[in-house]
């Protein structure tokens, strides 16, 4: 009798076993994240619980470690990308590092613990959160040499200086670049960038960061507070302007015949490009894997490291929005997700 009900104790708590694994679990199935409901300011930006995503079978699940601030999710959060973002609720944040969690069926580069980091689209934003899904070709392999948070800073601001300088300016060896903005997110990434080309590199800063601009590898470092750019910087081949108004009117000049001005912020005016024989493109940049992997290279090699001037928790977001907001970050700003692993 007494093993009759030993038995039945032991099948009770099978059943209530299997019972528990087959239910939701709360745990397992919600993640932290910054949600926006609504287009507005700072205050917008709430930390909740809500559902953890699950990729797609072209899709990498990722346990976020860091996650990049770009200046772009201010005004996403304005609502001036309105049209081109997804419906509310929204999870900010363009690029992030972190773990592979799970992989879809169709997913063949990546698997379950491998070290990434991304790009998103501002279609499929998410990096504020502990988990978040991405395409495969919005992915690539994190460097050995790269601590999270630097991988991090990659994906956006790193993808816009590669496809600035190389994919679209074609900028070689010997030739000479000025980099407007040089000590925020996208123009210390392009120093570097252009310096691993084989670049003359002239950048424009304040006073505070000419010390910085050396560090990345500016050959010439402009202060744009006591020294107008242009009796400087002269028949340079490349112009990357990440500021626009006054600074891309007065850049005409000092570009040579037949070359070119990138800009990630204004339109470049045709009537001035005619009158000064040289070309110009506003870029607006995409996440590519084959240029992830060229920027994870870079890395590798130590030719490439982004700068974290700051780092904020999760929590922290209101703060670390309003810093990245004035426009003045030396470097890069990331939040930390999570406790990056033990390599």
């Amino acid at each position: 009798m007494r093993s009759l009900k030993v038995a039945g104790l032991i099948a009770a708590l099978v059943c209530r076993l299997t019972a528990l694994e087959a239910a939701p679990d709360s745990e397992n199935t919600k993640m932290r994240a910054i949600v926006i409901r609504a287009y507005g300011g700072p205050d917008v930006m709430k930390l909740e619980n809500v559902a953890r995503p699950e990729p797609a079978e072209d899709e990498v699940l990722i346990r976020v470690v860091a996650a990049s601030m770009n200046p772009v999710d201010v005004a996403i959060r304005k609502g001036y990308f309105a049209k081109l973002v997804g419906g509310f609720p929204l999870i900010p944040g363009m690029d992030a590092a972190g773990v592979v969690e799970k992989v879809g069926n169709k997913v063949t580069k990546y698997k379950a613990g491998d070290p990434v980091f991304a790009f998103f689209t501002l279609e499929r934003e998410g990096g504020y959160a502990e988990f978040v899904t991405a395409k495969e070709e919005q992915v690539a392999p994190k460097p050995k040499t790269a601590s999270f948070a630097q991988a991090a800073c990659a994906g956006a601001a790193g993808a816009t200086a590669w496809e600035a300088l190389v994919d679209t300016a074609n900028l070689r060896a010997g030739q000479t670049v000025l980099i407007h903005g040089g000590s925020g997110g996208v123009g210390h990434l392009a120093i570097q960038i252009a310096k691993a080309r084989g670049a003359k590199v002239f950048a424009t800063a304040s006073t505070a960061n000419q010390e910085f601009l050396r560090q990345m590898g500016a050959d010439v470092a402009i202060d744009y507070t006591r020294a107008k750019f242009e009796e400087v910087a002269k028949d340079v081949d490349v112009v990357l302007d990440t500021v626009g108004r006054d600074t891309l009117e007065r850049s005409y000049g000092v570009v040579k015949r037949g070359g070119i001005i990138v800009s990630i912020v204004d339109e470049p005016k045709p009537a001035a490009l005619e009158a000064h024989g040289i070309r110009g493109v506003t870029l607006r940049c995409t996440p590519k894997a084959g240029v992830l992997e060229e920027l994870s290279k870079l890395m590798e090699a130590k030719k490439f490291t982004p700068v974290v001037s700051q780092s904020f928790q999760l929590a922290d977001v209101v703060q670390a929005q309003s810093q990245i907001a004035t426009g003045h970050t030396r470097g890069k700003i990331v939040l930390k997700i999570t406790d990056e692993p033990v390599r």
